[in-house]
Parts: C-alpha cells; structure tokens; sequence
C-alpha cells in the first residue's frame, strides 16, 4: 500500500489564510507547500512534484492563478488543479475553462467540501487532455477583431480623440496591419529582430491622421489605448499562451508597437515642415 503523502501546493496572498488552511489540510494528512506570489508558486512547480494545485484566484493581480494552473498542466499534467474564488458571481466565467481547472470553490471555503473534492479528485488517475497552447502572435491574429473593437470604444470614450470627428472605419484605419506586423514580428528568427522591419501600415497611418487634423499627442494616445487593450485581450486569453515563448513574445510585441508609433510620428512630421501641437 502507498503511504506517500498527497503534495499540495496551495498559493495565496492573504497571510491570514496562508497560517490557517495549510495547518488544517495538515492536519488531514495531506503535505503542503506554501506560496504568497506567483513567482514563488512557479519556482515550486519548476523544482517539485505536487498531486494538487490549490490556488488562489486573485494573487496580486486579478486571475493570476490561471497563470499557475497554465504553469502546472504544462509542467505537471498529471496534478489536480483547483481554483479558489471569493467572487460568487464569476462562477459562470468560470465555468467556460473548466478543462483547464479540474475544479473551484467558493470562499471562505467548506473545509469538508475542500478535503473531500482533494481526496475525490486524487483517487483516481488525471484524464490528461493536451494543451492546445498558441504564441502570442498566434492570438493576435485570432484575436484581432476583438482588439480593434475594444480598441474603438476606447477612441470614442477618449475626449481628445473623439474631439477629432471619425466615422469608425477611418478610426480604424491601418490598425489590422498594424497588428499583423507585430505577430510578423513576435514570429521572426531571434538573430533578424533588430533588423529593419516593415512598417509600411505605421507609415501610412502617420500620413493619414495628418490629413485628418490628428496631433502627435493624438497618435500618442492612440498608441497607449492600444496597447492597454492587447494587454487586457492577452490576459483574458491566458491560458491559451504558450508560457515557453510567453517572456520572448511579451519583449518582441512591446518593441514592435514602440517602433510602429515611432514610425507614425516620424511621417506625420514628414508632412508637415513644423510639427503640430495639441
């Protein structure tokens, strides 16, 4: 008979918690490992064998224990991966990633209802279903349309953008292109990234928001809008990313955009022979 002890790894940043549910899944002769951060989660998971994950779901930052469940079923397939949430109402959201999270709970958590669904999900051998994991470049192009939506909602709510009279489609502008030679970009050999890239689309978008009255501050403001919402697309589709490629890409993505709105702003001035102000 197998004696060995199930390892949990239970990570969370509320110390209250972190002092009380370990010594009481102790005390049901579970052996639990302790993290108050995901880079202090992602360390133990890279150096140790765990049967259960049990995270948090907010641990700083807003879902980040999707990160650790995304790090666990890449590096451990086998262990069981359970979410804690003390959002209620986020049940339904969650429901749509439940093949990625074998199970969640509700806090404060059942401390009967904990240690049976541990028990209940370590009986019986992990169906291991395989990751269907994309690099950023990947999700950029899936993605796109919900990017630029989100990212013309933003313009309209702007009030010195949307000072600036558009119809949507010359909001929108060169913005696809620019999205796809950023995935072109995240996608090129690691030796050719500081080679001249093709900014053909940046240009032209500089040329045009000349002529349609924009400013440098406007081109400015647009490119900050966008990357906040690549940012909230790329986090909402986390557990989608390849987390082996995710640090490169995440670089790569954030040269490229500078780079684009560099371009904008060198042919808007080219337009002009003084650049304008706001």
């Amino acid at each position: 008979m197998d004696s060995r002890k199930t390892r949990i790894l239970f990570a969370d940043d509320e110390p209250a918690i972190r002092m009380t549910l370990p010594l009481i899944l102790q005390q049901q002769g579970f052996e639990v490992s302790v993290a108050a951060t995901v880079p202090e989660a992602l360390a133990y998971i890279n150096r140790e064998s765990f049967d259960v994950l049990l995270a948090d779901l907010n641990i700083g930052e807003r879902g980040d224990g999707f990160t650790l469940i995304s790090a666990m079923r890449r590096v451990q397939p086998s262990a069981v991966t359970l979410i804690l949430t003390g959002y209620p109402d986020f049940e339904s959201a969650l429901q749509a990633i439940r093949s990625q999270v074998d199970d969640y709970l509700t806090k404060p958590a059942d401390l009967n209802e904990l240690v049976a669904t541990i028990r209940e999900r370590t009986a019986t051998p992990r169906r291991i279903v395989p990751l269907q994991v994309k690099r950023i470049s990947t999700i950029l192009r899936e993605r796109t349309d919900e990017i630029v939506g989100e990212w013309v909602k933003e313009t309209r709510q702007n009030p010195t953008l949307s000072s600036v009279p558009l119809s949507t489609q010359e909001r929108i502008d060169h913005i696809r292109q620019i999205i796809e030679e950023i995935a072109k970009r995240i996608e090129s050999e690691p030796n050719v990234i500081s080679a001249a890239q093709e900014n053909e689309s940046a240009t032209k978008h500089g040329q045009l928001r000349f002529e349609q009255g924009y400013t440098v501050r406007r081109i400015a403001i647009e490119a900050r809008l966008l990357q906040v919402v690549i940012s909230r697309v790329l986090h909402k589709h986390l557990l989608s990313i390849d987390m082996s490629s995710l640090i490169w890409d995440i670089m790569v993505m954030g040269e490229g955009l500078q780079e684009q709105f560099e371009e904008s702003i060198r042919a808007f001035e080219e337009q002009s022979s003084y650049p304008r102000t706001a």
